[in-house]
C-alpha cells in the first residue's frame, strides 16, 4: 500500500502544472462584421502566439454606451482590462480615475505613431492611451449622378460656396436625389471650426486650462449654422431625423438619394463595396470648408485604447501587449485597407507605399493627405472636454433646431447656455 501510495505521489508531482492564464476583456464599439470580424481574428492570433494571455473582444454598442459601461464597471470593481474610448471621451477617461497611463505601465518607444494622432492622447505630459481607430470626415460624391447634372467628378466642391453652387445644379436636374446628406454630429462642427482657426472650447480647446465654455458665440459657429439653414431653406438637404445617424446616412448616399454625402474616413471601405453593389461610381475628396477660409486642417476622429487601473500587474502587461499587437506596423497597414481608418504608425505608412498601396487606392490617398497636411493649432488639437458627449449632443440639437425653423441666432444662443452649464456641472466635480 506505501509503494503504490509514493508512486501516485512520484506520479503526480511529474505531471506538468497548467500555468495560470491571464484573461483581458476587450470592450470595442466594431458590431459590424468586417470590423469586427477584424479584431476578433487578431485576438485569436494573439492568443495562439501567447497561451499564457487570452483576449476576449466583446462589442459593447456605441461611443457613448461604452465609455458609461467602463466607468461603471469599473466602479463595480469589474472593469474590461482594455477599452475602446472614442476622441470625444479623453477628458471624460481621464477625470474617471479608472484608467492609467499605457506610458506608466511599462517603457514603450512611442516614436514610431504619427506625430499628431499621439500627440492627441498626451495629456499632462503621459501618454494615456494607444492610438487604434484615428479618422477625419471626408466628402463622398457619386460620380454618375454629378455626370448627369452637369458637373465635372474631377472637380468637387471644396467650399460651402462651391457646394451650394452646384446643389443649384443637382436641384435643376431633378435627378431623382436631393444634394447633399450627412449624419448631424457635433464632431463634424469642430472640425469646420478648427478649418475657420477657431477653437471650439476657451482654453486653447482645454488644452492649457480645462475649459469652461464653449466658442459657440463666435463667427465661426454662425457661418456653420448658416449653411445648414441655408441648406434647409432650398431643400438640398437630407438626413434620417435622427441624431449621430452614420449609418442611415450611408444608407441615403449608398441608396443614391444624395450626390454629396460628408462622413468619417473609416467608411471608404464600407461606402466603396456599397457603391459597387449599387452601380454607381464613388469619390472622394476633402472636406469642404467655409468659403474664404484658410485650410489648416482636420480635428482627429476615432478612438484610442485605454488600459484601466486597479487591476493586476499581468493583466496590465497582457493589455499592453495586445494593444501594441495590434497597432504594430503590419496590422495597422492591414486595417488601413480594410477600413479606411489612417494607420497610426509611420511604418504602416512606408510599407503601404511600399506595396503601393495609395496608387492602386487613390481614394484613401485623398483622406490621408487631408491628415498629414493638417498645420498643428490649438484648433486643429481637438477639444478636450470632460462634457463631451453631452456638448456633441446639445449642438447636434441646436442644429436640428435650425432645420426645424429656430433662427441661428436663437439656436446658437441657446446651445451655447446650455453647453456651458454642462461645462460648469462637470466642472464643479473637480473644485
Amino acid at each position: 500500500m506505501k509503494k503504490r501510495m509514493m508512486s501516485a505521489l512520484l506520479t503526480a508531482a511529474a505531471l506538468p502544472v497548467a500555468a495560470a492564464q491571464t484573461t483581458v476583456e476587450f470592450w470595442h464599439t466594431f458590431g459590424d462584421p468586417k470590423r469586427g470580424g477584424w479584431i476578433q481574428a487578431r485576438a485569436d492570433e494573439f492568443n495562439k502566439a501567447n497561451p499564457g494571455a487570452k483576449v476576449v473582444p466583446s462589442f459593447k454598442g456605441n461611443d457613448n454606451d461604452l465609455i458609461s459601461a467602463t466607468i461603471l464597471a469599473a466602479r463595480q470593481n469589474t472593469p474590461p482590462a482594455l477599452t475602446q474610448i472614442f476622441e470625444g471621451g479623453s477628458q471624460l477617461a481621464l477625470d474617471s480615475g479608472v484608467f492609467q497611463p499605457v506610458s506608466g505601465i511599462r517603457n514603450v518607444d512611442f516614436s514610431d505613431y504619427i506625430k499628431p494622432v499621439i500627440n492627441f492622447y498626451t495629456i499632462g505630459g503621459k501618454v494615456n492611451s494607444l492610438p487604434f481607430n484615428s479618422s477625419s470626415p471626408v466628402l463622398y460624391y457619386n460620380k454618375d449622378l454629378m455626370k448627369k447634372a452637369g458637373i465635372d467628378p474631377a472637380r468637387p466642391a471644396t467650399t460651402y460656396a462651391g457646394l451650394l453652387a452646384d446643389c443649384k445644379k443637382i436641384q435643376a436636374a431633378n435627378l431623382g436625389a436631393k444634394c447633399f446628406g450627412m449624419s448631424l454630429n457635433g464632431w463634424f462642427v469642430e472640425n469646420w471650426m478648427a478649418e475657420q482657426g477657431q477653437t471650439f472650447l476657451n482654453n486653447d480647446n482645454g488644452r492649457s486650462g480645462r475649459a469652461t465654455a464653449t466658442n459657440l458665440d463666435t463667427p465661426a459657429a454662425k457661418t456653420i449654422f448658416t449653411f445648414f439653414k441655408t441648406l434647409q431653406d432650398n431643400g438640398y438637404y437630407s438626413y434620417t431625423g435622427k441624431l449621430e445617424d452614420f449609418d442611415g446616412s450611408d444608407a441615403i448616399f449608398n441608396n443614391q438619394k444624395v450626390v454629396y454625402h460628408i462622413t468619417s474616413t473609416s467608411k471608404i471601405g464600407n461606402n466603396s463595396d456599397a457603391a459597387k453593389k449599387a452601380g454607381f461610381a464613388l469619390g472622394v475628396g476633402v472636406l469642404p470648408i467655409p468659403t474664404g477660409s484658410k485650410r489648416g486642417g482636420v480635428v482627429l476622429g476615432g478612438a484610442s485604447l485605454w488600459v484601466a487601473k486597479n487591476i493586476s500587474k499581468a493583466r496590465a502587461e497582457a493589455a499592453l501587449d495586445f494593444a501594441l499587437f495590434m497597432t504594430n506596423t503590419r496590422n495597422m497597414a492591414d486595417w488601413h485597407q480594410l477600413t479606411g481608418y489612417y494607420p497610426v504608425r509611420q511604418s504602416s505608412i512606408s510599407l503601404l507605399r511600399s506595396q503601393g498601396w495609395f496608387t492602386k487606392a487613390p481614394l484613401q490617398l485623398v483622406a490621408f493627405n487631408q491628415q498629414t497636411n493638417t498645420v498643428p493649432s490649438p484648433a486643429t488639437a481637438g477639444a478636450l472636454n470632460g462634457a463631451g458627449p453631452e456638448t456633441r449632443r446639445i449642438v447636434e440639437e441646436g442644429l436640428q433646431k435650425v432645420l426645424g425653423g429656430t433662427p441661428v441666432d436663437v439656436a446658437l444662443k441657446e446651445a451655447k447656455t446650455r453647453a456651458d452649464a454642462a461645462l460648469a456641472a462637470y466642472n464643479a466635480n473637480f473644485k
